[in-house]
Protein backbone atom coordinates (compact mmCIF):
# COMPACT_ATOMS: atom_id res chain seq x y z
CA UNK A 1 0.00 0.00 0.00
CA UNK A 2 2.86 2.30 0.90
CA UNK A 3 4.53 1.69 -2.49
CA UNK A 4 1.27 2.12 -4.35
CA UNK A 5 0.61 5.40 -2.53
CA UNK A 6 4.06 6.70 -3.43
CA UNK A 7 3.55 5.71 -7.06
CA UNK A 8 0.21 7.52 -7.05
CA UNK A 9 1.84 10.66 -5.63
CA UNK A 10 4.64 10.54 -8.20
CA UNK A 11 2.12 9.99 -10.99
CA UNK A 12 0.08 12.97 -9.77
CA UNK A 13 3.19 15.21 -9.65
CA UNK A 14 4.25 14.15 -13.13
CA UNK A 15 0.76 14.73 -14.46
CA UNK A 16 0.63 18.27 -13.07
CA UNK A 17 4.16 19.04 -14.33
CA UNK A 18 3.39 17.81 -17.82
CA UNK A 19 0.09 19.67 -17.86
CA UNK A 20 1.72 22.98 -16.88
CA UNK A 21 4.47 22.54 -19.48
CA UNK A 22 2.01 21.80 -22.23
CA UNK A 23 -0.14 24.79 -21.26
CA UNK A 24 2.90 27.04 -21.35
CA UNK A 25 3.83 25.69 -24.78
CA UNK A 26 0.31 26.30 -26.09
CA UNK A 27 0.27 29.79 -24.62
CA UNK A 28 3.57 30.60 -26.30
CA UNK A 29 2.35 29.15 -29.58
CA UNK A 30 -0.91 31.08 -29.54
CA UNK A 31 0.53 34.39 -28.26
CA UNK A 32 0.88 36.94 -31.03
CA UNK A 33 4.42 37.49 -32.15
CA UNK A 34 5.82 40.88 -31.16
CA UNK A 35 5.72 43.29 -34.02
CA UNK A 36 8.64 45.50 -34.88
CA UNK A 37 8.20 49.17 -34.11
CA UNK A 38 7.51 51.17 -37.27
CA UNK A 39 10.51 53.04 -38.58
CA UNK A 40 10.51 56.67 -37.64
CA UNK A 41 9.74 58.94 -40.55
CA UNK A 42 12.15 61.86 -40.60
CA UNK A 43 10.62 64.80 -42.44
CA UNK A 44 12.85 66.26 -45.09
CA UNK A 45 11.86 69.79 -44.11
CA UNK A 46 11.71 72.80 -46.37
CA UNK A 47 14.59 73.66 -48.65
CA UNK A 48 16.94 76.51 -47.95
CA UNK A 49 16.39 79.77 -49.83
CA UNK A 50 17.05 79.53 -53.56
CA UNK A 51 20.38 80.83 -54.86
CA UNK A 52 19.49 80.55 -58.53
CA UNK A 53 16.82 81.67 -60.95
CA UNK A 54 16.59 79.85 -64.29
CA UNK A 55 20.30 79.07 -64.47
CA UNK A 56 21.61 82.37 -63.15
CA UNK A 57 23.11 81.69 -59.71
CA UNK A 58 24.59 83.77 -56.93
CA UNK A 59 28.36 83.44 -56.81
CA UNK A 60 28.85 82.84 -60.54
CA UNK A 61 31.24 85.06 -62.48
CA UNK A 62 29.99 87.78 -64.80
CA UNK A 63 30.81 85.94 -68.02
CA UNK A 64 28.89 82.85 -66.89
CA UNK A 65 25.91 84.98 -65.88
CA UNK A 66 25.92 86.72 -69.27
CA UNK A 67 26.05 83.36 -71.03
CA UNK A 68 23.06 82.14 -68.97
CA UNK A 69 21.07 85.30 -69.76
CA UNK A 70 21.77 84.91 -73.48
CA UNK A 71 20.43 81.35 -73.45
CA UNK A 72 17.23 82.18 -71.55
CA UNK A 73 14.32 83.35 -73.69
CA UNK A 74 12.76 85.08 -70.69
CA UNK A 75 15.49 87.76 -70.81
CA UNK A 76 16.28 90.09 -73.72
CA UNK A 77 20.00 90.56 -73.12
CA UNK A 78 21.38 92.96 -75.75
CA UNK A 79 25.10 92.93 -74.98
CA UNK A 80 27.58 95.45 -73.48
CA UNK A 81 24.94 98.19 -73.42
CA UNK A 82 23.20 96.28 -70.61
CA UNK A 83 26.37 96.33 -68.49
CA UNK A 84 27.39 99.32 -66.38
CA UNK A 85 29.92 100.09 -63.67
CA UNK A 86 28.68 101.32 -60.31
CA UNK A 87 30.14 104.17 -58.26
CA UNK A 88 31.03 101.70 -55.49
CA UNK A 89 34.47 100.09 -55.89
CA UNK A 90 34.67 96.70 -57.65
CA UNK A 91 30.95 96.64 -58.43
CA UNK A 92 29.11 96.34 -61.73
CA UNK A 93 25.54 95.86 -62.81
CA UNK A 94 23.70 94.10 -65.61
CA UNK A 95 20.26 95.59 -66.24
CA UNK A 96 18.26 93.55 -68.71
CA UNK A 97 14.71 93.76 -70.01
CA UNK A 98 12.52 90.76 -69.33
CA UNK A 99 9.85 88.99 -71.30
CA UNK A 100 6.74 87.18 -70.13
CA UNK A 101 6.46 87.18 -66.31
CA UNK A 102 9.68 89.15 -65.69
CA UNK A 103 9.46 92.86 -66.49
CA UNK A 104 13.11 93.65 -65.73
CA UNK A 105 16.14 92.00 -64.14
CA UNK A 106 19.06 93.55 -62.23
CA UNK A 107 22.20 91.49 -61.59
CA UNK A 108 24.81 93.09 -59.36
CA UNK A 109 28.42 91.91 -59.14
CA UNK A 110 31.13 92.47 -56.55
CA UNK A 111 34.72 91.63 -57.48
CA UNK A 112 33.37 89.88 -60.58
CA UNK A 113 30.93 87.60 -58.68
CA UNK A 114 27.14 87.83 -58.73
CA UNK A 115 25.86 88.72 -55.27
CA UNK A 116 22.42 90.30 -55.85
CA UNK A 117 19.62 89.43 -58.25
CA UNK A 118 16.50 91.61 -58.42
CA UNK A 119 13.61 90.52 -60.61
CA UNK A 120 10.78 93.00 -61.16
CA UNK A 121 7.79 90.86 -62.09
CA UNK A 122 4.92 91.76 -64.40
CA UNK A 123 1.89 92.34 -62.16
CA UNK A 124 -0.42 91.99 -65.16
CA UNK A 125 0.65 88.36 -65.64
CA UNK A 126 1.33 87.13 -62.11
CA UNK A 127 0.12 88.24 -58.68
CA UNK A 128 1.75 88.54 -55.26
CA UNK A 129 -0.40 85.86 -53.63
CA UNK A 130 0.44 83.22 -56.25
CA UNK A 131 4.17 83.89 -55.89
CA UNK A 132 3.96 83.87 -52.08
CA UNK A 133 2.03 80.58 -51.84
CA UNK A 134 4.41 78.92 -54.31
CA UNK A 135 7.42 80.02 -52.25
CA UNK A 136 5.83 78.83 -48.99
CA UNK A 137 5.05 75.44 -50.54
CA UNK A 138 8.66 75.03 -51.62
CA UNK A 139 10.65 76.74 -48.84
CA UNK A 140 8.30 76.79 -45.85
CA UNK A 141 7.05 79.79 -43.92
CA UNK A 142 9.19 82.93 -44.24
CA UNK A 143 11.60 83.82 -41.45
CA UNK A 144 10.39 87.41 -41.60
CA UNK A 145 7.00 88.69 -42.66
CA UNK A 146 5.78 92.27 -42.77
CA UNK A 147 3.71 94.43 -45.14
CA UNK A 148 6.80 95.30 -47.20
CA UNK A 149 8.38 91.89 -47.69
CA UNK A 150 8.38 88.16 -47.00
CA UNK A 151 11.90 86.94 -46.34
CA UNK A 152 13.52 83.50 -46.37
CA UNK A 153 17.06 83.50 -45.05
CA UNK A 154 19.86 81.23 -43.88
CA UNK A 155 23.57 81.82 -43.25
CA UNK A 156 24.46 82.00 -46.94
CA UNK A 157 21.39 83.32 -48.75
CA UNK A 158 18.52 85.77 -48.42
CA UNK A 159 15.51 85.49 -50.69
CA UNK A 160 12.73 88.05 -50.41
CA UNK A 161 9.40 88.70 -52.06
CA UNK A 162 8.93 92.47 -51.88
CA UNK A 163 6.21 94.97 -52.69
CA UNK A 164 5.74 96.11 -55.38
CA UNK A 165 6.04 92.71 -57.02
CA UNK A 166 9.78 92.00 -56.83
CA UNK A 167 11.98 89.00 -56.07
CA UNK A 168 15.38 89.63 -54.52
CA UNK A 169 18.21 87.10 -54.03
CA UNK A 170 21.28 88.07 -51.99
CA UNK A 171 24.56 86.39 -51.05
CA UNK A 172 24.95 86.98 -47.31
CA UNK A 173 28.74 86.52 -47.17
CA UNK A 174 29.24 89.37 -49.63
CA UNK A 175 26.60 91.44 -47.87
CA UNK A 176 28.43 91.03 -44.54
CA UNK A 177 31.74 91.98 -46.16
CA UNK A 178 30.30 95.12 -47.75
CA UNK A 179 28.46 96.10 -44.58
CA UNK A 180 31.65 95.68 -42.56
CA UNK A 181 33.47 97.92 -45.04
CA UNK A 182 30.68 100.49 -44.89
CA UNK A 183 30.73 100.47 -41.09
CA UNK A 184 34.51 100.91 -41.11
CA UNK A 185 34.16 103.85 -43.53
CA UNK A 186 31.51 105.44 -41.33
CA UNK A 187 33.75 104.98 -38.27
CA UNK A 188 36.64 106.75 -40.04
CA UNK A 189 34.31 109.56 -41.11
CA UNK A 190 33.02 109.91 -37.55
CA UNK A 191 36.57 110.05 -36.19
CA UNK A 192 37.42 112.73 -38.75
CA UNK A 193 34.28 114.64 -37.76
CA UNK A 194 35.14 114.45 -34.06
CA UNK A 195 38.69 115.55 -34.80
CA UNK A 196 37.38 118.49 -36.80
CA UNK A 197 34.93 119.51 -34.07
CA UNK A 198 37.60 119.10 -31.42
CA UNK A 199 39.85 121.48 -33.28
CA UNK A 200 37.31 124.30 -33.27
Amino acid sequence: MNIQWRLAVVATILFHALTSVSQGTVAQATAPAPTAAPAAVVPSGPKGPARAFRGVELGMDRESAIAALKKDIIFAYRGPEDLSLLPSPNQSLIEVAGLSFVHRGYFQFYEGKLWVMILVLDADKVDHYSIYTSLVAKYGEPSQLDPKESRWEDKSTRMALERPLTLRYMDMDTYAKLREGANAKESVQELDRQGFLGGL
